[in-house]
C-alpha cells in the first residue's frame, strides 16, 4: 500500500522573508506615493491618477530591493504596522508639500500686484486649486514652475526623499512636534517670498497712488479715477520685469532654505533608539 504524502507547512524562514518584503514594499511606496501626489509637477491635475500611480509603484520597485534588507520590528502588529505607514506617508507629505507652499507664495505676489494696480477683475480658472486667482497669480506661478525644472527642483525632490532613507530607514520616524513646526515655518517663509518678489511693484504703485491723490486733490477738474486706472495698468506692466527679477533672485534661496528646514524637522523627528 502506497504510503499518502503528507503536505508539508511552508518553512517559518521563507514566510517571514516574503512577509517583511511586502510590508517594505508598502512602507515605501507610502512614503514615496505622498510625495508623488503632493509634489509640484508629479501633483498636477493635468497627470491623470493612473499615471501617477503608476509612477509612484515603479519608483518604489526600484527603492525596495536598496531598504528592505533591515526592515522594522514588530509588523505583524497592525497597530504598529499603521502606526509606521503614517509616518511613512508623513515624511513624503512634507517634501512634497513644502515645496508646493513654497511656490504657492508667488501666488501671494501676483494677487497684491493685481489689487494695487486694479487688474483684479481679470480672474483665471486655477484647476490646481479649483477657484478663481488673477491673471498675475497665475503668470508668476508657470513661471516659478518653470524656473524650478530649469533648476533641476524635481530631481532635487526625489535626491532629498532618496536621501532620507540613509539616515532615516524604515520604521525609524517618530510623530512629533517637528512636522507642524515645520509646516508654520514654510507658511511664513512662503508668505515673505511673496511680499519680497512683489515689493518694487508694490512699492512703485503705492507712489502712484500717493502722486494721483495729491494730483485730484490740487486740481478737481481731472477725472482722478479715470486718468488713476489707465497710468496704475501701464505702471504695472512696467513693473512686471522687475518683478520677474526680484522672483529669479529670491526664489533660487528660497527654494534651498525650504529643503534644508525639511531636512532638519526630518533630522529631528528620528526616534530614539
Amino acid at each position: 500500500m502506497l504510503e499518502q504524502t503528507r503536505w508539508a507547512p511552508p518553512m517559518p524562514f521563507l514566510e517571514t522573508l516574503l512577509f517583511n518584503q511586502i510590508a517594505s514594499f508598502t512602507l515605501v511606496l507610502a512614503r514615496v506615493g505622498a510625495l508623488i501626489m503632493t509634489a509640484p509637477i508629479y501633483s498636477s491635475p493635468a497627470i491623470p491618477m493612473r499615471i501617477r500611480a503608476m509612477l509612484a509603484v515603479s519608483i518604489t520597485l526600484l527603492v525596495s530591493p536598496l531598504v528592505s534588507g533591515s526592515p522594522p520590528e514588530d509588523m505583524t502588529h497592525l497597530l504598529t504596522f499603521g502606526r509606521y505607514i503614517i509616518s511613512e506617508a508623513l515624511i513624503g507629505f512634507l517634501l512634497g508639500f513644502g515645496i508646493t507652499l513654497l511656490l504657492s507664495g508667488i501666488q501671494v505676489t501676483g494677487q497684491i500686484i493685481s489689487q494695487l494696480g486694479g487688474t483684479a477683475i481679470a480672474d483665471v480658472f486655477d484647476p490646481t486649486l479649483e477657484t478663481n486667482v488673477s491673471i498675475y497669480s497665475q503668470f508668476f506661478y508657470f513661471l516659478t514652475l518653470a524656473m524650478f525644472v530649469l533648476l533641476d527642483g524635481h530631481l532635487m525632490m526625489m535626491d532629498a526623499l532618496l536621501d532620507t532613507y540613509t539616515w532615516l530607514p524604515l520604521g525609524k520616524a517618530s510623530l512629533g512636534t517637528s512636522y507642524v513646526e515645520a509646516i508654520v515655518t514654510l507658511l511664513s517663509q512662503s508668505f515673505l517670498l511673496g511680499i519680497r518678489a512683489a515689493a518694487p511693484a508694490m512699492t512703485a504703485l503705492l507712489l502712484a497712488t500717493l502722486v494721483l491723490g495729491l494730483i485730484g486733490r490740487t486740481m478737481p477738474q481731472i477725472n482722478i479715477l479715470a486718468v488713476g486706472f489707465g497710468v496704475n495698468s501701464l505702471l504695472t506692466l512696467g513693473c512686471l520685469f522687475t518683478t520677474i527679477g526680484a522672483i529669479a533672485w529670491a526664489f533660487p534661496q528660497q527654494a534651498g532654505a525650504t529643503l534644508d528646514l525639511i531636512r532638519d524637522a526630518l533630522h529631528d523627528s528620528m526616534a530614539p533608539t
